[in-house]
């Protein structure tokens, strides 16, 4: 998930009462210059390289797999100490690479993705060497049963799995006032574009390694924001599935109704490979059978992928009332050049395709996970859905693993008090967990009871967002023609917080396509495309068509990275 506060554009990604004295260094001309180039790889380009160039250079014998992981490996080195992006390295990475190229060497390719490096956020559980703590020292030595589904599918592609990726803290559940991207085990996360500056949560580390070409791809999860967010504010392509088209089991869990896993990439094409092979019909995750008859017959979502062509005849909404109507001041300008190069390239663009009552799920202040107790209405509200299924998901959960006493939410919550000055258990003490464990208290008070109350906020958040929001936006009917039709997605401003929320709430999936810098940061920010349940065609069709014609991502320049690590005391 991942949390938005007025603040948090124009102060540190702290409170900014705790660090009264920060401010901002805005990027000068003098440091306008890489210090961070990324060195050739056997006299290769790595940088910024797809998918698609590596296995060509592969498949003509100019590179291996164990090259690959040495470049990675040797970029790791070179940025982590910066950028923490990265929390752990696999040990066997090597031997994977190689097993990989012997394979290729016999004449078997298992996929795209053969003999590609790739991280995971930590939050998945891995079969191997590798710990798997959601960014904390509790569940260290904690033993996995097996690997994630979507995990061991990517290892059968031939994908060599590199690492974890930096997070967020039990991926931003424990907090309501915390820094994004900051775990005790992995530090804090920072930004590749300004190392000052909010990265976005809760997959900090996982859009900051592909972002900076630290590994070719990686894997986040998201329960509210938390693939969009990073990935619009650091750069790269997120796309975030709909619940239920790529498993979550073995994925240290928030909320079985909202949990999804998927990719972060540099380009729509190398994210559909990735889901490509992350999708499937799992018999550990019941969610999973509800996309039988719902993927493309033939199961590939590839051939979707197109270019700007693809525009012309296409008809997107530009839900305005509580969305673009928040669009930032200093992303305006860009995003109307974006909205007219779609239009001079043949796409429709209808304004006010709102929900039916935007009120009812979309908060004026920004995201807000408790907008329904806000407004005095528990039984409206996401985040009675959300603590009631953590309390029981991650017990379950913890229930698989072997080697640890941490078996409950009850146990969470001790550990953190009893390790306060690591852990931030009460609120103060470590500046990254300024309110200390406030959801995982609202949690455990909770107590994970199914009641009424909870039944209607799940009726009311699916209904608000999904038959009364996006499927109401998408089922346009024309006032002065009366005609009806069905829009081809929902375009909004990535940086509009309540839009990935809205997507989140409804189970629905969106795609972050880069288009541009902030001046007053530097920081990237982009254009999300929205679709009802299973519309990953689309998705791939016209994000891959916006990124061919507008081309907005840029490379990373690293600004500030000598300033002090935040959270800062």
């Amino acid at each position: 998930m991942a949390r938005e506060t007025n603040e948090v554009e124009d102060a540190s990604v702290l409170d900014a009462q705790i660090v009264e004295d920060y401010e901002y260094i805005v990027p000068q001309s003098s440091q306008l210059t890489n210090p961070f180039p990324m060195p050739s790889c056997q006299g290769i380009t790595l940088e910024e390289a797809t998918i698609d160039q590596i296995q060509d250079y592969m498949t003509q014998g100019v590179l291996t797999s164990q090259d690959l992981v040495q470049c990675y490996m040797e970029r790791y080195f070179q940025l982590n100490p910066y950028l923490n992006s990265v929390l752990q390295v696999n040990p066997d990475v090597f031997d994977i690479a190689s097993d990989m190229d012997a394979e290729r060497a016999n004449g078997t390719v298992r996929s795209p993705l053969h003999g590609i490096p790739f991280l995971v956020k930590d939050n998945y559980g891995t079969k191997d060497k590798l710990n798997t703590c959601a960014g904390s020292p509790m569940l260290l030595g904690s033993i996995v049963p097996r690997d994630a589904f979507v995990v061991s599918k990517l290892r059968e592609a031939g994908a060599v799995l590199f690492g974890h990726a930096s997070l967020s803290e039990w991926a931003d559940m424990r907090s309501n006032d915390y820094s994004e991207g900051y775990s005790p085990l992995g530090g804090q996360s920072r930004n590749p574009y300004n190392l000052t500056i909010n990265g976005g949560g809760s997959s900090t580390g996982s859009a900051g390694s592909v972002a900076a070409n630290m590994i070719m791809f990686a894997l986040g999860t998201e329960t509210d924001g938390s693939i969009i967010d990073p990935a619009g504010r650091q750069g790269v392509v997120g796309l975030k599935p709909t619940v239920g088209l790529t498993s979550r089991d073995m994925v240290i869990p928030e909320s079985h109704n909202q949990d999804t896993t998927g990719p972060h990439a540099r380009t729509v094409r190398d994210a559909t490979y990735i889901l490509q092979y992350m999708y499937g019909v799992d018999e550990n995750d019941d969610k999973t059978a509800e996309q039988i008859g719902k993927v493309p017959e033939d199961g590939d979502y590839v051939k979707f992928v197109s270019d700007k062509s693809a525009l012309k005849g296409a008809k997107f909404g530009l839900p305005w009332d509580r969305i673009w109507s928040q669009a930032k001041e200093d992303e305006i300008e860009r995003l109307y050049e974006v909205l007219d190069m779609l239009t001079e390239a043949g796409a429709e663009l209808i304004n006010n395709t709102d929900w039916k009552n935007p009120a009812a799920s979309i908060s004026v202040d920004g995201w807000d996970w408790a907008y329904g107790d806000t407004r005095g209405f528990t039984n409206e509200s996401e985040f009675t859905v959300v603590k009631a299924d953590f309390y029981n998901d991650i017990k379950k959960y913890l229930a698989q693993l072997n080697n640890t006493n941490i078996r409950s939410l009850e146990d969470i919550v001790e550990y953190n008090y009893a390790n306060d000055g690591t852990e931030g258990g009460n609120p103060g003490t470590l500046p990254a967990f300024a309110s200390g464990q406030d959801s995982f208290l609202a949690s455990l008070e909770w107590k994970g009871v199914y009641n009424e109350t909870y039944y209607q906020a799940l009726d009311y958040i699916h209904r608000t967002t999904r038959e009364e929001g996006i499927d109401y936006a998408l089922n346009y009917t024309d006032p002065s023609t009366g005609e009806n039709f069905q829009l081809d997605g929902l375009i909004v401003p990535t940086s509009v917080s309540v839009t990935y929320q809205q997507a989140a709430m409804a189970g629905y999936p969106v795609i972050n396509i880069p288009i541009g810098i902030r001046e007053d940061t530097a920081r990237p920010f982009g254009l999300s495309i929205m679709q009802t349940a299973y519309g990953e065609p689309q998705l791939i069709k016209y994000g891959s068509a916006i990124e061919d014609l507008v081309k907005g991502r840029e490379t990373p320049k690293f600004y500030d990275y000598l300033s002090k690590v935040v959270p800062v005391l």
